[in-house]
């Protein structure tokens, strides 16, 4: 009978085995021990998954033969997936490939490489020989993936590195600041689930949000603005709205976008503005308090008086939260610009970057659902924000300065010579002036009280809405004091260049990213920043201790264990023949 029994339990056991393997392919979960939850998706992505209802492919350019750091952030690409595609029911088909495998001919793969380009795929050269070695190996490294979706939609492409550059501690007056780049490749992974989960929120979407570029008080519309056109017009109805002869609709625009207006509001743009915002739209506001261009400095003799605008926002704005201040924010950590020091001996010109303060760095400082974990903005001539009392109004503050920061109130002089000795240096006290804030709430209007019934009237005739006091629903602006931070520079032989690159500097600062961040923000119906707020606390090794105690770890962690068996098995074997010998 005890045979039989035996082998009742071997089989229960195997088909209990073999449950357990296939269930687990259907019913797969894990627990998250980490303690900054980097393994958790948010709600906010896991229901956005729940409601996708056909395949979704994604193809992962990152893979073959990598460094130890992109290695590490294609396995955290490929673990972040299989957790999308349980939750999305087996609807998302992954693939780790490159581009160019099976292609031989160099003039193929060079087309096929300018294609992705195109649709936004990023390459990068990655050093692959050791420290030690004398010739090293330039591999060409592919960051990114292509979300597909549907055949008659285009993909969308997910860069994979960080948004946010890590860099160096360093001495903002004397040192060159140096980019960390182990950590900025570590600290990509936090920002792995936000991007693929806009991508694929873009792609499903039923509805495309309708973005209006407002015109009519002085705004641009020439090549300065191209890039902007450009970054909206792939991913939502853009259009353009003259605020002298309509009112905006809230039902039809969700934001309005306002990009340094050079000529005063009126009361009745104010009236349209305000109702707009009444009737649930969300407003997003680059302002120039002061008039300050450096073509008027190369005008001058080297200094110039900025000069207040005078657009009549102030009123409008205050009610809302905030106050843009007459003043010129300056920082030493700060953009440079070419200028002349002098002439070289066959008599040409010298030119050589100096440090500009009226061209400062700003960042996110506070957790936001905007600007976090995003690389640096540059800002041109930016003015500082103060927040103000507004009931039932949230402020955020979105991007501010650095620790080394003054403002110079108006009449703000701009000069070549601003920082010119050392006192000079310790005016600059002030730290994270902030430059751009985000309002969330229930806005109450301007002009309670304040309308005839003539008035009333008309804005009834004319949109066939009554006037509110209050907003029906809660709503959004973000209120920025520097405009060019969205515009773009004009190249004579190029052409217009991307918003947050400076002629004769290699380096895209993330003005872009801000501005469609803050773009999505206002627009988007899902709550998906909330997983731009995940960090991943980095724990990097020490290289410096690797490479002096690599035989002592070498020996804790591969011989004492192997050891350790050895000893015990022999232990045990003594022990056996010991008790049996008897």
């Amino acid at each position: 009978m005890k045979p039989i029994a035996q082998k009742y339990k071997v089989g229960a056991a195997l088909l209990l085995l073999i449950i357990v393997v296939i269930g687990s392919n259907y019913f797969a979960t894990r627990f998250d021990l980490t303690e900054d939850k980097r393994f958790t998706l948010s709600n906010s992505t896991i229901s956005l998954l729940n409601e996708i209802d056909s395949t979704i492919t994604v193809e992962v350019f990152l893979t073959g033969a990598l460094p130890a750091d992109y290695k590490k952030l294609s396995l955290a690409t490929s673990d972040l997936l299989a957790s999308f595609n349980n939750h999305a029911h087996h609807f998302i088909k992954v693939v780790f490939k490159k581009p160019s495998e099976g292609i031989e001919s160099d003039t193929a793969k060079a087309i096929l490489y300018d294609s992705l380009a195109r649709m936004g795929v990023v390459f990068e050269k990655a050093n692959m020989g050791s420290e030690d070695a004398d010739k090293s190996i330039n591999q060409l490294i592919i960051p990114s993936a292509l979300v597909h979706y549907k055949k008659n939609q285009p993909p969308i492409a997910v860069d994979l590195r960080s948004s946010k550059k890590i860099y160096k501690p360093f001495n903002i007056i004397t040192d060159e600041q140096q980019e960390d780049e182990e950590a900025t490749r570590n600290a990509a992974e936090a920002l792995l689930e936000n991007k693929f989960a806009t991508a694929i929120d873009k792609l499903t979407r039923k509805n495309i949000p309708t973005i209006a570029y407002v015109v009519g008080n002085g705004e641009p519309t020439d090549l300065t603005v191209n890039d902007l056109g450009q970054s909206l017009r792939s991913d939502y109805r853009l259009g353009i709205f003259n605020l002298k002869q309509a009112y905006p609709d809230a039902s039809i625009i969700q934001t309005l976008v306002i990009v340094k207006p050079k000529q005063s509001f009126t009361q009745e743009d104010l009236l349209k503005l305000d109702q707009y915002l009444m009737n649930g739209g969300n407003i997003i506001w680059f302002i120039d308090k002061l008039h300050a261009e450096l073509d008027s400095l190369k005008k001058t003799s080297g200094q110039y008086t900025a000069f207040d605008r005078a657009l009549g926002l102030d009123e409008l704005l205050f009610k809302y939260g905030v106050r843009i201040n007459a003043d010129l924010v300056q920082d030493l950590n700060c953009s440079k610009i070419p200028l002349v020091v002098g002439k070289n001996p066959d008599g040409s010109i010298r030119m050589q970057r100096m440090p500009w303060p009226y061209y400062p760095f700003l960042s996110a400082r506070t957790h936001n659902p905007v600007s976090q974990n995003m690389d640096r903005v540059l800002s041109i001539f930016p003015s500082s924000i103060d927040t103000v009392y507004a009931k039932g109004i949230q402020k955020t503050i979105l991007l501010a300065t650095d620790t080394n920061s003054r403002s110079i109130s108006s009449p703000a002089i701009v000069a070549l010579n601003s920082v010119a000795t050392e006192a000079d240096l310790y005016s600059f006290n002030k730290s994270y002036i902030p430059v751009a804030v985000l309002l969330e709430g229930k806005f109450n209007s301007l002009f309670s009280n304040r309308l005839s019934q003539i008035v009333l009237d008309s804005l009834q005739r004319t949109t066939g809405k009554p006037y509110l006091s209050t907003a029906i629903k809660a709503g959004k602006q973000i209120v920025v004091a520097d405009a060019d931070m969205v515009t773009n520079e004009v190249s004579n032989t190029t052409g217009p260049l991307p918003m947050g690159i400076l002629q004769m500097e290699n380096y895209r600062f993330a003005n872009r990213e801000f501005f469609l961040n803050s773009i999505d923000y206002l627009s988007s119906e899902k709550s998906l920043f909330e997983s731009r707020n995940k960090t991943v606390v980095l724990r990097l090794l020490d290289k410096q201790k690797v490479k002096t105690q690599q035989s002592f770890w070498q020996l804790l962690n591969v011989a004492i264990p192997v050891g350790f068996v050895v000893l015990m098995g022999l232990l045990f074997q003594w022990w056996r023949k010991k008790i049996y010998s008897k």
